[in-house]
């Protein structure tokens, strides 16, 4: 009988790093966890560090999750590849039997997705799992990229509110606010707890139209009525409603250079 088994958590963000171990450690068979931010990370803790299971983030700055999948030490690891894909792409995935959760991540989808990557691995099936991934994953890439392609456009957010889910346009939002794991989301006079970290919402918006004005806020451009002067040339955004938004100390010159290629 096996014992617990060891997982690798690879993702660029801290927050979602974050909340996929805590699902981990409520899990009675999973054993050590370790976490990696880049491609590169990962290679090293794998040398280290015997992971059976890899949750690999695709979307990452500095190389894909699917970089890492030819350097997979022998026997490979299962992996569950975590998405913001939409839903050709996450067609994609079913139809090749790949184990996968999206972003936002479901408990229930997630613990199913490790279910069977525990699975995977009490099967012993290691050996081949490399050069079946690899060419699974060359026929993802044109999905991958028409997915990321897209997602520089999104023009709506679907935020769940209650036991239903919301579409939201991106043109109704006037800010957006950092919330522990979670994003606060104010459109139209309302506001909605997303269960989306403000970094994976801010690669998701349209490009070119929202702002980050502090570590934890982002603006809608079209949003700002002004931008009030402070004491210390401080600066903060006005919202309609007259709501403001303060503008951190280190985001303040790229607030001007920003507003003024829109004059």
């Amino acid at each position: 009988m096996m014992g617990p088994i060891d997982v690798l958590v690879v993702d660029d963000e801290p927050l979602a790093r974050r909340r996929l171990i805590r699902h981990l450690q409520r899990l009675d068979w999973v054993g050590a966890v370790t976490e990696a931010a880049t491609v590169q990370q990962a290679i090293a803790r794998l040398a280290q560090f015997d992971a059976r299971i890899v949750l690999l983030d695709i979307q990452m700055p500095g190389g894909s999750g699917f970089d890492l999948v030819p350097r997979l030490p022998a026997p490979a690891p299962a992996i569950v590849f975590v998405t913001a894909f939409d839903d050709q792409a996450r067609r994609a995935f079913d139809a090749h039997a790949i184990d996968y959760v999206t972003k936002p991540i479901d408990p229930g989808r997630l613990h199913l997705a490790l279910e069977r990557a525990r699975q995977a691995v009490l099967s012993q099936g290691r050996q081949d799992r490399i050069a079946e991934l690899e060419e699974i994953i060359a026929s993802l890439r044109s999905a991958a990229a028409a997915a990321t392609h897209r997602s520089a456009g999104t023009s709506d957010l679907w935020v769940k509110s209650g036991h239903n889910y919301l579409r939201i346009p991106c043109s109704s939002i006037t800010h957006i606010q950092a919330e522990r794991d979670y994003a606060r989301i104010h459109a139209d006079g309302r506001d909605y707890l997303h269960s989306e970290s403000l970094s994976d919402l801010e690669r998701s918006l349209p490009a070119g139209e929202f702002m980050r004005i502090h570590r934890s806020t982002l603006v809608r451009l079209e949003a700002i009525s002004h931008v009030a002067v402070g004491p210390y040339s401080s600066l903060s955004v006005v919202l309609p409603g007259g709501k403001t938004a303060k503008v951190g100390r280190t985001y303040a010159a790229d607030v001007r250079a920003r507003l003024k290629q829109q004059q």
